[in-house]
């Protein structure tokens, strides 16, 4: 996988919008339960169990998206000892869940920290432009949009799963989807293992359109080991809702700079920067 670091596309105002959504995700994440102790590598059951009362009350859960059947049993943070051993403790729910309000606290919740720097990079690089062509508030409104259509989609192909979504990935998808509708010619600088990382200057069609693929062959099951554990319906889903929603404006979104120069190596370097 590739993996951008910059696009030479300027923007004409500041994306306040990205930015916040970048310190929401990131401060969420900061004050997740369970997770100091895990990032410390000092992870103990009792986190590991405030975690996951956490996660049920704010993740997306697809069953519960598709059928609005709640559980009549969650973990509610406690440590107890069974037949088994000792575990985390279950009990009935002591809150009101709405599974679609999940969603929208879903896409502030991250697992780790390379999922939480990922997502951010992500919508860092290609998030500016968007917002720049949008605007501020169709911007946030596209993003959310982008997000539930992302978590729906997924659910429905997994309708009965009671595993929780979490993660900002299918609004970033949604994000991707549009830049690649609005500035597929722009250049992005990216990092291509090769040995070492290789510095290289690709359009932006290439290295979005090689991200889709991947995504829709890993949502598939094949080329992944972890294809149960990453949501890869979801990106593919969020990237199709971004390009629908952002075809409209490709006629009057102008052309980024055409760089000058190789397209890789030192000489590569871009000539305009933001």
């Amino acid at each position: 996988m590739v993996i951008p670091v910059h696009d030479v596309n300027p923007v004409r105002r500041t994306p306040w919008v990205t930015y916040a959504l970048i310190a929401a995700n990131v401060f969420v994440f900061l004050f997740m339960p369970g997770l100091s102790g895990s990032v410390a590598g000092d992870s103990s059951l009792a986190q590991s169990c405030h975690l996951h009362a956490f996660l049920e009350h704010y993740a997306a859960v697809p069953r519960e998206l598709i059928h609005h059947r709640m559980p009549q049993l969650v973990p509610n943070g406690e440590v107890g000892t069974g037949a088994h051993g000792a575990g985390c403790v279950v009990a009935p729910p002591g809150y009101d869940k709405s599974p679609v309000a999940s969603v929208f606290t879903a896409m502030f919740l991250h697992g780790g920290w390379l999922h939480l720097l990922g997502n951010m990079l992500f919508l860092l690089i290609f998030g500016n432009n968007i917002e720049d062509r949008m605007g501020h508030v169709r911007f946030a409104l596209f993003y959310v949009v982008c997000g539930y259509a992302a978590a729906y989609g997924f659910a429905l192909f997994n309708a009965d799963s009671a595993a929780p979504l979490i993660g900002a990935s299918g609004a970033i998808a949604g994000v991707l989807g549009a830049y690649l509708v609005l500035y597929p010619k722009a250049r992005v600088w990216v990092l291509v293992p090769f040995l070492v990382f290789l510095p290289l200057r690709l359009p932006a069609w290439l290295v979005l359109g090689f991200w889709f693929v991947l995504q829709a062959v890993y949502s598939s099951g094949e080329g992944v080991s972890d294809a149960g554990t990453v949501a890869y319906a979801a990106h593919v889903v969020g990237f199709l809702a971004g390009m629908l929603l952002a075809w409209p404006l490709k006629p009057g979104t102008p052309p980024p700079p055409e760089p000058g120069g190789l397209l890789f190596g030192r000489r590569a370097r871009p000539r305009h920067s933001w």
